[in-house]
């Protein structure tokens, strides 16, 4: 797959993940911030508590999303939260944070198939 298509897949996956987390009554407050460890996929606040959500997307049949979001992973989304923190001062200021993953999955015409949100996943 080009790198141009794993953009475009990506980023509907982030769309959609954006969308849900409004479903749920989350307000998402940034979008790919990039940061020297990567880049930040969505930030969301529920009113409580921020909320750091990595965001996997995948073609049907070509692994689960979880399949790249290992200890190592795990670790920079935490470093770029830790940056993210520390560079938007005009941010809401709570005493709660979480870091949740959204897998999704899409069919070949590009429907999609799950989308599986884990709270508290790291």
């Amino acid at each position: 797959m080009s790198s141009d298509l794993r953009h475009r897949l990506g980023a509907r996956g982030e769309r959609l993940a954006a969308e849900h987390l409004a479903r749920r009554g989350l307000r998402v407050i940034e979008h790919n911030y990039r940061t020297r460890f990567g880049e930040l996929d969505l930030v969301a606040f529920d009113g409580a508590r921020l909320v750091f959500c990595e965001v996997k997307t995948r073609r049907a049949g070509s692994g689960l999303p979880w399949d790249a979001l290992g200890g190592p992973k795990q670790a920079r989304v935490r470093a770029m939260a830790r940056q993210w923190l520390a560079e938007r001062t005009d941010r809401p200021h709570t005493a709660e944070l979480r870091f949740d993953a959204i897998g999704v999955t899409i069919d070949a015409q590009g429907h999609l198939v799950s989308l599986e949100h884990l709270e508290g996943a790291f």
